[in-house]
């Protein structure tokens, strides 16, 4: 019985071993060349304190003490972020009453703006009118540092095509309505040469995969997509096999997870890359937090492998980018 313990003992031991040999990032040359790609997050905006973030968060009310002046999903914003190094900025869009495509993060006007209703409930004339950075404030409601400085400045998103037109583009939708992805499709339609801007979609499921349906080469994922491909590897990718999940898309990941990720870094980007699929690194998860964690500080970027290639997601790109900028 004692050799027979022994033995299964051992043979566990070779299997462990051997999975671990299977999966070890180093059996995957690092990169001679690391690309990073960074997604800029609603451009250069205020950032705020995600502690206790849900859905339903007037995010305006709770921003850290400002360092500068400019407001999210504004076109004065992404131009910032692209000069601090973004490759693609994130935007979030709302059709309006007369089929245009609003840029505004909120389903409602009334957080951030000195407006109320839905957004999707307006037309973009009246959209025009408001002053975006009437909610904001840092100290509870004291001041409010941006009210009759951004009157006028919500865009429309043929404005930022035409604002920006070697700009990148990754379009939020905020809805599941599948109409967003036949008027995106139609857009690009009427304007060919906006079709270079838009680099991608993702949100509700419904308007990002009929938008891909009609837009050759748009990148596409899905959020449920996203839990359900990092679920899978963790459960099955110490065999080598990619799960369906997670090809052919783009699989964010977390900051705090991607270590426990089967091969991780090297291994694991190179059998997502033969699966037809590129990671966009975030920044760490935290349980009941339903907010967009970025790589936003310093500290977070140094837990980025240095050999890393693949996109980088950030709330902060005027600090990420030039830090990055400085270590090419």
């Amino acid at each position: 019985m004692k050799r027979f313990v022994l033995r299964a003992v051992g043979v566990l031991v070779l299997f462990a071993v051997a999975v671990y040999v299977f999966n070890a990032s180093w059996r995957i040359a690092r990169a001679a060349d690391p690309t990073v790609t960074l997604i800029s997050h609603r451009g250069v905006h205020q950032t705020f304190d995600r502690d206790n973030l849900t859905g339903d968060t007037c995010t305006a009310s709770r921003i850290y003490p400002p360092t500068h002046g400019y407001l999210e999903n504004t076109i004065a914003s992404m131009q910032a972020a692209f000069a601090a190094g973004a490759d693609i900025v994130e935007l979030d869009v709302h059709p309006t009453t007369d089929g245009r495509f609003a840029v505004m993060h909120d389903w409602t006007l009334d957080c951030r703006t000195d407006g109320t209703g839905e957004t999707r409930s307006h037309d973009m004339a009246d959209l025009k009118t408001l002053d975006i950075g009437y909610g904001y404030t840092a100290d509870g409601g004291e001041t409010y540092p941006f009210r009759g400085k951004y009157t006028g400045q919500l865009p429309e998103l043929a404005e930022v095509f035409e604002a920006l037109p070697d700009g990148r583009f990754l379009i939020n939708f905020k809805s599941r309505e599948m109409r967003e992805g036949d008027m995106l499709a139609a857009l690009v339609a009427a304007n060919p040469d906006w079709r270079s801007n838009v680099w991608g979609a993702y949100g509700g499921d419904e308007p990002t995969y009929r938008a891909a349906d009609l837009i050759d080469g748009l990148a596409v994922w899905s959020r449920r997509g996203l839990v359900d491909c990092l679920l899978q590897y963790e459960a099955i990718g110490w065999t080598g096999f990619m799960p369906q999940a997670c090809r052919n898309t783009k699989v964010m990941v977390p900051l705090n997870v991607a270590p426990f990720l089967w091969g991780w870094p090297n291994l694991f980007i190179a059998r997502l890359r033969d699966a037809g699929s590129e990671v966009i690194l975030m920044g760490p998860y935290e349980a009941g937090d339903s907010g967009t964690a970025g790589i936003d500080t310093l500290d977070q970027l140094a837990q980025v492998p240095e050999d890393f290639s693949g996109y980088l997601w950030t709330n902060r790109i005027e600090v990420i980018g030039p830090a990055i900028a400085t270590h090419k």
